[in-house]
């Protein structure tokens, strides 16, 4: 699966994405866990409030995902 980031998580991460490999009946939320687990950097940027996306569509951590989606995490959109 690809999995994008966005604005400060792209930051805090170093990189704009990455491909992984997901178990069957992943979910986001293990998906998000599963990257927290590769550092420090990683659980900063998404240990906190965060977007996710599957398929272009906005999400929550209980979503089932396979290896054809592409999963995204953005920042919460602030305007003022």
């Amino acid at each position: 699966m690809k999995v994008k980031f966005f604005a400060q998580i792209r930051e805090l991460t170093g990189t704009a994405s990455v491909e992984m490999a997901v178990p069957e009946n992943a979910t986001v939320e293990g998906v998000r866990q599963a990257l927290m687990a590769r550092g420090p950097s990683w659980q900063e940027a998404l240990s906190v409030n965060v977007l996710c996306a599957c398929n272009q569509t906005l999400c929550d951590g209980a979503t089932t995902v396979s290896e054809q989606d592409e999963v995204a995490f953005f920042p919460p959109v602030t305007g003022g």
